[in-house]
């Protein structure tokens, strides 16, 4: 998959390395401000009940 992605980003490889890395950077704020916010409520996580 990353090679795919890899051979069909444009621009010699400095370009493509900047590119990647913009790539990255957009899908990992995409998970942080709009996927895991989202899915937080749903996880079982805050259902903790503490015993004295």
């Amino acid at each position: 998959m990353y090679g795919w992605i890899w051979r069909h980003l444009p621009g010699p490889t400095a370009a493509k390395a900047v590119t990647a890395l913009v790539l990255l950077l957009a899908v990992v704020a995409l998970l942080l401000f709009v996927v895991f916010p989202w899915v937080e409520p749903h996880l079982p996580f805050n259902d903790v009940t503490v015993d004295q």
